[in-house]
């Protein structure tokens, strides 16, 4: 059989002759119906797979008392989920974790149950940790891929100020000793690859966008659409809202402006009495969890989408919104300026700047209609290139054994 690769553009170097299906076991500390960038990759992932005809598995921490093994249908497709019992995490909002000692036992009795052609663990924290040690020595190939900053956890620790570099180390230091387990790591950015290679030693990284089905969006043209500014995400410490409200506050009221904020965390009541505060809580949702149907309807609806974020590895929330052909206004941080081309379709602000993303966002809301388009244009282009048709190809690659070369979503946009 010959040995393909996957080329920059997403595609094969040769056409191999047809491949069997592969038995995957994807394993994960969140998984829907949990709400984060982790968590809805594994589903588009799993179900990708699933649709192109491959026996998919995962293990997940059960979403509440029962526990156990059965179908359920993700992004339209069925695939068999083994949920460890699991305890919740009350420092958060939502979210449920197993314990250590119980998943190794369960990875042990579920490997060798299914016997599968590849492992891959979203999360080197407890499922992943315990899933590719056992992997490891039933010597099945093992893929990695990290969506994890220390940032997004600490704030949920409960732990004093002056442990939490200590706490960081030890975090890295365990993503060290779980990912080198794997034959590939991967993550959903070249700067998130970087940064991930500098905190725990490892090479080779690579840089996989998580992909999405952008067909699935419906941009809005229409020269009516509302001066609506969107936010969709978790409503955490790191996505930095208060600096969105501080700023939607500065926008002139003669805009009749108005700022959804879609999604749920432990910020919602203090960014509720902030917009109180600020005398804006009447301009002001707060729209909570969306099905999917309700999320892309608010999306079209909005005129420009805001991501203040300082912690994003992607942002799956970003690139729903350039799918939608919104322009974006984000922080210069980590992997926002890979989606945000500042003045092509948005704009980048200094982290933190009030001012600055009050003047953005300003600018989207009252530039000329013909100016808009283009950036809306250019939102639709740039997203091209993170077709999930061309991360699905690439892991298919790295599940076989295969070399890749990292698709360039710059290449394939143009």
């Amino acid at each position: 059989m010959s040995k393909a690769s996957v080329t920059p553009a997403g595609g094969r170097e040769n056409t191999p002759t047809v491949n069997k299906p592969l038995t995957v076991l994807i394993g994960c500390d969140t998984f829907g119906p949990d709400v984060n960038g982790a968590a809805k990759f594994a589903e588009r992932l799993a179900a990708g797979l699933v649709e192109r005809g491959h026996n998919v598995h995962v293990v997940a921490p059960a979403a509440g008392r029962k526990h156990g093994t059965w179908t359920e249908v993700h992004e339209g497709q069925p695939m068999t989920v083994h949920r460890l019992k699991s305890w919740r995490w009350y420092p958060h909002d939502w979210l449920r974790f197993a314990l250590p000692w119980q998943v190794r036992a369960n990875s042990r009795r579920i490997l060798d149950i299914v016997k599968p052609d590849v492992v891959h663990f979203q999360s080197h924290i407890i499922v992943g940790g315990a899933l590719s040690s056992e992997a490891q020595k039933r010597g099945i190939r093992i893929i990695g891929t990290n969506h994890f900053m220390p940032e997004n956890l600490l704030e949920f620790t409960l732990l004093p100020q002056a442990f939490q570099d200590f706490a960081i180390r030890l975090a890295w230091k365990a993503a060290r000793r779980t990912f080198g387990r794997a034959e590939s790591v991967t993550t959903p950015t070249r700067r998130a690859a970087d940064f991930l290679e500098e905190y725990t030693q490892l090479s080779g990284v690579h840089a996989i966008s998580c992909g999405i089905n952008a067909h699935h969006y419906t941009p809005n043209f229409s020269p009516d659409v509302a001066n609506k500014i969107i936010f969709v995400g978790r409503i955490t410490g790191e996505k930095k809202l208060d600096v969105l409200l501080k700023a939607f506050a500065k926008i002139p009221l003669s805009l009749d402006a108005t700022l959804d904020i879609v999604g749920g965390g432990d910020q919602l009541n203090n960014l509720k009495n902030l917009a109180s505060v600020l005398g804006i809580k009447d301009r002001v949702s707060f729209a909570g969890y969306l099905t999917e149907a309700q999320l892309k309807e608010r999306l079209s609806a909005a005129k420009v989408f805001a991501m203040p974020s300082i912690a994003e590895l992607q942002s799956i929330a970003t690139m729903e919104a350039m799918a939608s052909g919104l322009p974006i206004v984000g922080a210069n941080a980590m992997a926002l300026p890979h989606l945000i081309h500042d003045g092509e379709n948005g704009f980048l602000f200094a982290p933190g700047d009030v001012d600055e993303l009050a003047e953005k966002l300003e600018r989207v809301l009252t530039m000329p209609q013909a100016t808009r388009e283009a950036m809306k244009n250019s939102s639709l282009q740039y997203i091209r290139g993170h077709d999930i048709t061309r991360t699905l190809d690439t892991f298919e690659a790295l599940y076989r054994g295969e070399e890749v070369v990292d698709p360039d979503p710059e290449i394939m946009s143009s």
